[in-house]
């Protein structure tokens, strides 16, 4: 088999894996086959929504958690960060008791319209809306060891790029959970990802 027949190959069982991800992920939204009894809100943001693969997979499990309530902050409000209603995502808010942010790692940062989210929804308010309520990231990057940890380039691991994130759940009286954050993301492992969000939401 030569190089090109080989590569062509690679890229059909990738697809056929990633096809099959969905198509299972979509069953099990549908069915919800676990529950969870802490009322959860999970904020759900990528900046290119048609390249998402790893986030798309990872808000399906989370929408197979019954007790779990996901919003999509593209879909809902497109790209346009003065758009999202304050008031509203404020009422949610009230009604779940654990709050979760689902991102890639945007340039060491949370997404543009997820901190458009922050500001909307947490800005014109004192944390006593969110005073006892569980904060937990969940996210994703291309980097490994290379980039993340104590001899990566940048010398600190994922989980402690959102350092802000936990400042602000502190400052809000939030308890911070410890970030799920996967890194080195490959598409063959979704399935893997997804069954450690389902486990972390059910507890």
């Amino acid at each position: 088999m030569n190089r090109h027949s080989l590569l062509k190959a690679t890229l059909s069982l990738i697809l056929v894996q990633v096809l099959s991800f969905f198509i299972t992920g979509s069953a099990l939204a549908a069915n919800k086959p676990h529950k969870t009894d802490i009322k959860t809100l999970v904020i759900v943001s990528h900046p290119y929504p048609e390249r998402s693969v790893m986030t798309k997979g990872l808000q399906q499990a989370a929408e197979s958690v019954e007790g779990v309530t996901v919003r999509n902050l593209e879909t809902i409000y497109g790209f346009d960060t003065r758009a999202i209603d304050g008031a509203k995502e404020r009422e949610i808010t009230r009604q779940n008791d654990r709050i979760v942010f689902m991102f890639p790692t945007h340039w060491f940062n949370i997404t543009p319209m997820m901190k458009a989210y922050l500001n909307e929804v947490w800005g014109s308010v004192g944390p006593g809306l969110w005073r006892g309520k569980e904060m937990l990231l969940v996210t994703t990057a291309a980097g490994g060891s290379s980039t993340y940890g104590e001899s990566g380039r940048i010398g600190v691991k994922l989980e402690d790029v959102f350092t802000p994130m936990k400042a602000s759940a502190l400052h809000a009286g939030m308890t911070y959970l410890t970030p799920l954050a996967f890194q080195a993301i490959s598409a063959s492992k979704l399935p893997e990802y997804q069954q450690r969000l389902i486990e972390r939401l059910e507890k």
